[in-house]
């Protein structure tokens, strides 16, 4: 794996699901590299963020089969992962790039 944490962490996931993730067991949810691993999503969230990551659970997203102008095609696969931060933690993912 890459040592560079901004390749591990690609961008936060917002959604309605994500948001009630945030109020209810402050879990917050990253699109992350296809390579990564829960300790290497772990310390780019820990560097990147400076919190406390308590667990991390990762999941696959298959690409969906779609067509476009009768031409079929594929999404791309990626991964996610769902980061469980210590208790009094957060962080303010609604942040913008300059």
């Amino acid at each position: 794996m890459s040592t560079n944490v901004y390749n591990v962490i690609r961008a936060p996931r917002v959604s309605e699901k994500t948001a009630r993730l945030q109020e209810l067991s402050n879990q917050y949810v990253f699109e992350v590299a296809t390579d990564a691993t829960k300790a290497d999503v772990k310390a780019a969230v820990e560097q990147i963020f400076d919190v406390k990551v308590e667990a991390v659970n990762v999941v696959n997203v298959k690409g969906k089969n779609k067509a476009f102008r009768n031409r079929l095609g594929r999404r791309g696969s990626w991964r996610k992962a769902y980061v469980k931060l210590a208790e009094g933690q957060s962080i303010d993912v609604m942040m913008t790039k300059a």
